[in-house]
């Protein structure tokens, strides 16, 4: 799941997928901004059939957070 966070994020801001670790604050280090990330979590959501809960969506402050976030909800 990391590899498939790491390669959304590297292709929608266009940085080197080898950059991003799973440390790496979103929108600190790696310069996302808040429609960046909708848009990321509205993707990965198509794309795997899930929802991510609103209220959780101020927690998911590293690419590690999105990935977790995830795993807990693709069981």
């Amino acid at each position: 799941m990391f590899e498939k966070v790491r390669d959304m994020l590297a292709e929608a801001l266009n940085i080197p997928a080898d950059k991003i670790t799973p440390e790496s604050k979103i929108t600190e280090e790696l310069g996302a901004d808040s429609l960046d990330m909708v848009e990321l979590l509205s993707r990965l959501e198509d794309e795997e059939g899930v929802s991510i809960p609103e209220e959780d969506l101020d927690s998911l402050v590293t690419v590690g957070d999105v990935v977790n976030e995830l795993s807990k909800i693709i069981k």
